[in-house]
């Protein structure tokens, strides 16, 4: 006689090969991790750093990917528009909160089409004017000076955090219509501008400006963060210079479309957790300029639903509008 118990106790046993068949391990094929923004920014270095490892870690190349345009909508829009395999990562800074105010009428929506993996880091800005072209060599010189003359301001697309900064700085220097505003396609072009003399004055994501500074080419006038920072430790912030009201930092995170499976977020999660917190990455991302965040994905998420609405106030108290 056949023990009915005996079957039912194998049954596992001859199942899991065909579950195992039925969901195919991940990655199996390259991983996109696009960037809305050109080469040589925050967000790409970030990207890039991260991918890397995860590459790594999973033995499949991860392609950063650098879609640039559209104030950041274009490479958000892929992601939104793409598979939910997990196959397709989106880097994000604080310009995304702030799109989500700035542009009502995105082709995607950003608090219920993507989900955050990990807000990986965040960083200071810094007031910075071209060191030859410009005299001011303090905060508060440089404010007098922009209510009586003309400045063209550079900032890495409408509603980045440098444009955010720029006007903030207007609003501290009271400068009207003194400052305008020329926003690029991305942090690097416009900080090469500024080097080049072809703008007055940027307030610049750290990692952007951080070699130009260094380089002599750019005078370091504040830091928007409450303390000073260890790259250049001798600047002082906005608070010291007496304009606490221009404190801000960025940050960068990494999305996907919400419609990915739970069991994939989590893996993703847990990978991606593990490569920002290699040692070797946190050191290469801190010699950048972050500060090594790698929050898990519900901290993360409240995060940037807290910055989302923050900013959308302060967007409406300010009447920023896209230009």
């Amino acid at each position: 006689m056949i023990d009915r118990r005996s079957v039912l106790a194998g049954l596992p046993a001859v199942l899991l090969p065909l579950a195992a068949r039925a969901q195919p391990a991940f990655p199996d094929r390259p991983v996109r991790y696009i960037v809305p923004f050109p080469p040589g920014g925050l967000t790409d270095i970030m990207a890039r750093l991260v991918g890397q490892k995860l590459s790594e870690n999973w033995g499949r190349p991860v392609v950063v990917e650098n879609r640039a345009g559209g104030n950041a909508l274009i490479g958000a829009d892929a992601v939104a528009k793409s598979a939910p395999d997990g196959h397709t990562l989106l880097a994000i800074t604080l310009t995304h909160a702030v799109n989500a105010s700035l542009f009502p009428q995105a082709p995607y929506n950003f608090r219920n089409d993507f989900t955050t993996i990990s807000v990986l880091g965040s960083l200071p800005l810094v007031v910075v004017v071209n060191a030859e072209k410009s005299p001011a060599r303090n905060l508060t010189d440089f404010l007098a000076a922009a209510r009586t003359q003309r400045m063209n301001a550079g900032s890495s697309g409408t509603g980045s955090p440098p444009h955010l900064g720029l006007e903030l700085v207007r609003i501290a220097a009271r400068a009207g219509e003194n400052i305008q505003h020329v926003p690029y396609r991305g942090g690097a072009p416009s900080v090469t501008d500024l080097a080049a003399g072809n703008l007055d004055f940027m307030v610049s994501n750290l990692p952007e400006c951080i070699a130009q500074i260094q380089g002599g080419r750019l005078h370091p006038l504040a830091v928007t963060s409450a303390e000073r920072h260890p790259l250049i430790p001798d600047v002082p912030t906005v608070k010291e210079a007496g304009q606490a009201n221009l404190e801000m930092t960025n940050w960068t995170a990494m999305m996907v479309p919400a419609s990915v499976p739970a069991p994939l977020l989590a893996r993703l999660e847990t990978d991606t957790l593990a490569a920002i917190r290699d040692v070797d990455v946190s050191r290469r991302a801190r010699e950048g300029g972050f500060t090594v965040e790698a929050w898990d994905r519900t901290r993360s998420d409240a995060f940037v639903a807290a910055e989302t609405a923050r900013w959308a106030r302060l967007i409406q108290d300010a009447g920023l509008r896209a230009d």
